[in-house]
């Protein structure tokens, strides 16, 4: 067993040092949902089989130490050397391979069942999202807001809240389910969402805006226009870059594109039955569902809702909108 185990840790590490290294893509939630199981499996096998073996020959010890010293007193003899209870405490030890395993199975446990049903962290990893979340922001994911789903193959078996505008959503990239995105809701079911001229309207009615102070953008290092916008009942802030044109020509092959028209001036889309519009708050830096369509209701993962570390600037630990 010991072998086996150092053969399964040796596979972990290569599988996590070539994620690392980009050589493939890694899904975290099956692999905390394989570590569980196999765990769990030792810690069944310590529980029924090897420690009811340590204990018996911890008990075999003691009675054969009983049995000599019995023995040796019948011929006279009260002093008996050797360290009974050392040599139990040495039996009665875990080796290392069940003590990497089987010790650790509740603390994995308790880490699947929060991430996969409770809350999630994620780092934000470019600049999609400013001025809301900045790069590098550790942020929590609510992951029952939405309805409860079973973790790898995210089937929803409860139903809880339908997404909303202005909900700041994490989900799976359409194009690439592996690969987690984050933006925000900005058109639900049966909504028409236009962004044109650098205006966003939703079911024709222009939303409402207020200039606010440049915004300086460390990323870019520059100063860009904010802007202060209501969604729905959510007020957010986001920015727009003048320089940048509306039009969209490079839009990807999407399921419903035909619900979406393009032009020089930017892009009208109805959002179809159980799909979601979603745009990034740095409205002219940001690939969204205007370049590769609508996200579906079984791609979401849940609803982000706290900063809960920026090592660069802990002062950012708190709720946003």
């Amino acid at each position: 067993m010991s072998s086996l185990t150092g053969l399964f840790y040796g596979a972990l590490v290569v599988y996590l040092g070539g994620w690392y290294l980009n050589k493939w893509t890694g899904n975290f939630s099956l692999l905390l949902f394989i570590l569980t199981l196999v765990t769990f499996g030792y810690w069944l096998a310590e529980k029924f089989l090897f420690a009811p073996r340590r204990i018996a020959a911890a008990q075999n010890l003691e009675a054969q130490d009983a049995a000599r010293r019995k023995d040796l007193a019948r011929q006279g003899i009260t002093k008996v050397d050797g360290d009974l209870e050392g040599a139990k405490r040495t039996l009665l030890m875990q080796p290392w391979w069940l003590d990497w395993t089987a010790g650790l199975f509740p603390v994995i446990l308790i880490v699947f069942l929060l991430r996969s049903f409770l809350f999630e962290p994620f780092k934000i990893p470019s600049g999609s999202m400013i001025p809301t979340l900045l790069v590098g922001d550790l942020i929590l994911v609510n992951k029952y807001h939405y309805g409860v789903r079973l973790p790898v193959i995210n089937k929803k078996i409860i139903a809880n809240h339908d997404p909303q505008r202005g909900d700041v959503m994490v989900f799976r990239y359409p194009q690439d389910p592996s690969v987690d995105y984050i933006k925000r809701v900005v058109g639900v079911p049966g909504d028409e969402v236009a962004y044109r001229n650098q205006q966003l309207t939703v079911n024709g009615e222009l939303l409402q805006t207020a200039p606010q102070p440049d915004f300086f953008n460390e990323d870019a290092n520059r100063f860009e226009k904010e802007y202060r916008e209501k969604l729905g009942t959510v007020e957010h802030r986001i920015l727009v870059d003048r320089q940048r044109p509306s039009g969209i020509s490079n839009a990807y092959s999407f399921p419903f594109k035909d619900n979406c028209r393009y032009s020089a001036e930017g892009v009208t889309c109805k959002v179809p039955p159980g799909h979601y519009f979603m745009m990034g708050d740095n409205r002219d830096n940001s690939t969204d569902s205007r370049w590769w369509g609508f996200v579906p209701d079984e791609n979401i993962v849940g609803k982000a809702f706290f900063v809960w570390m920026n090592f660069s600037d802990p002062k950012r630990i708190g709720s946003f909108k």
